[in-house]
């Protein structure tokens, strides 16, 4: 409801953010310059989009947003003025100026995250921020305990360095999230979210709790691809949930499935959600060795869930939809079969060895190609313009998150907090394998809370893979396992993101 001209600015701002990337696949820049492009003018974006209070006037944009708004900017602009003198004079020891930016752009990066994520992750992030100005005091369990660290160690490493703000878990949105993100909304944009709930309407509507089996089957497909629980909750829960209560399941469980069938959607091969090819440059273990181990747990989540909502349809009594309000398979997949080819393409491509966020590049063409094959699903310029507006858009909340969570990787690789964790769950688990991983476990999930797939991935990886590793459990077991747990967090009380967006939909309570 804002004005035509600041729609008008945020539409432009959002489909410039997204060529920039397209552009920068073949072009790239620097690694500190590309990744501060990418996490500042996300910043930016956030201050004009997202309201300082959910009950704010939306209408207009307080001047305060605007001044956020220039600070993010600027924190780019500082960065890219000095960059040269960052790198080749200081020596990675970093001045007055670089220690106020730094601040400053932790301060704007936490107040983000807070609009667009809540209040859980900012204050896990004070937490490790708080760590290492105290974690030289003798009140500390010895194993906790370092040396002492000054203003310009802690900002030093989070600002002007790879290590913080602009670490790995921004390095992954940068090279693999964004593509995919921006992938998906150009699926969206060609009517692929609309195929898959009519083919899945077609292949299990009419049967025992058809509509649920329509939300597991449908969100495990855009849950694969667009790497958001939450984002594909609402997506698909819109569509879902409604015919859910509609043919009689209570509002709570409808929600439930659907969150947790976006959940599982996650860990659902060939995407991920972009989480296997994070894990393959991580470990070192090859796109489709990880995609192929990661298969089975998947559909045995799928499987189960199935059986979950068929036998409480069964209990219930809830029957399907009646088949002729329903499509036809054949009429489904002659109007919109072709839609899948983009994604065919992308598996034939990963597997041929193509780099990632080139493959990304490709599908996205091929998929505006494949959408002229049916008057239907025809993208003209409007379609193309607002996909990368979507793109953008829809990848603002993930680049916030992992710039949070390079706050808190900063704070581990100074303090080596990585290891005391890993030290302190063997000493706990005292030699037991099943108890180390119990442990582990609990880490992952509070972890995990209210990240999106790929930075709790990332954080997991990093602080709680390595104490299964002492037992000698395999990289890419160790790697799953953190991975499914980190995600599971978002429906795991008490921050659940996915429970809460389900709850918002059917009117049912979130815990």
């Amino acid at each position: 409801h804002k004005s035509k001209s600041i729609v008008f600015l945020l539409a432009v701002m959002g489909i410039a953010f997204s060529l920039f990337h397209l552009w920068a696949i073949y072009n790239p820049l620097p690694t500190l310059i590309m990744r501060s492009v990418h996490l500042m003018f996300a910043l930016a974006l956030v201050f004009l989009i997202y309201p300082t209070f959910k009950k704010q006037d939306r209408t207009k944009i307080p001047v305060y947003d605007w001044i956020f708004f220039a600070l993010s900017l600027a924190s780019f602009g500082y960065l890219f003025i000095e960059y040269n003198a960052i790198m080749t004079e200081r020596g990675g020891i970093p001045n007055t100026m670089d220690i106020v930016m730094a601040i400053l752009t932790v301060l704007l990066v936490l107040e983000a995250a807070r609009r667009v994520t809540g209040l859980i992750l900012p204050i896990l992030a004070l937490v490790f921020l708080a760590y290492p100005f105290f974690s030289h005091l003798e009140f500390l369990p010895r194993i906790m305990m370092t040396r002492q660290f000054d203003l310009g160690d802690i900002f030093g490493q989070i600002y002007t360095k790879t290590e913080g703000l602009f670490s790995t878990a921004i390095g992954a949105s940068v090279q693999y999230i964004f593509v995919f993100i921006l992938f998906g909304a150009f699926l969206g944009r060609s009517g692929m979210g609309q195929f898959f709930n009519d083919l899945s309407l077609a292949l299990a509507g009419h049967r025992q709790g058809g509509p649920a089996k329509v939300a597991v089957i449908s969100s495990a497909f855009m849950g694969s691809i667009n790497g958001s629980a939450v984002a594909n909750v609402v997506g698909t829960g819109a569509f879902t949930i409604p015919l859910m209560k509609k043919i009689g399941y209570e509002k709570n469980f409808a929600g439930a499935v659907e969150a947790s069938s976006s959940i599982g959607g996650q860990i659902l091969p060939p995407v991920m959600g972009a989480s296997a090819f994070i894990m393959a440059e991580t470990t070192g273990i090859s796109y489709g060795t990880i995609a192929l181990a990661a298969a089975i747990p998947a559909l045995l989540f799928f499987l189960g869930s199935l059986a979950q909502v068929h036998f409480r349809a069964g209990r219930s009594n809830l029957k399907g939809i009646p088949k002729p309000d329903l499509p036809r398979v054949k009429e489904v997949l002659k109007e919109g079969g072709h839609l899948v080819i983009p994604i065919i393409a992308l598996v034939w491509l990963l597997g041929s060895g193509e780099p990632v966020a080139n493959t990304a590049f490709f599908t996205i063409l091929i998929t505006i190609a494949v959408s002229w094959l049916r008057k239907s699903t025809r993208m003209g310029v409007k379609d193309i313009l607002l996909a990368l507006e979507d793109g953008t858009k829809q990848s603002l909340s993930t680049i916030v998150a992992c710039g949070v969570v390079g706050i808190i990787i900063a704070a581990v690789n100074l303090t080596s907090f990585g290891s005391t964790l890993t030290a302190a769950i063997t000493q706990i688990g005292a030699g037991s394998l099943f108890l180390t991983l119990f442990l582990t476990m609990i880490a992952s999930i509070i972890l995990g809370m209210g990240l999106p797939s790929i930075p709790a991935y990332i954080i997991t990886a990093t602080m709680a893979a390595p104490a299964l590793a002492e037992f000698g459990v395999p990289i890419l077991v160790a790697h799953l396992f953190v991975f499914y747990f980190g995600i599971f967090a978002n429906i795991t009380p008490p921050v659940a993101l996915a429970s809460f967006a389900a709850a918002g939909l059917s009117g049912g309570n979130a815990m």
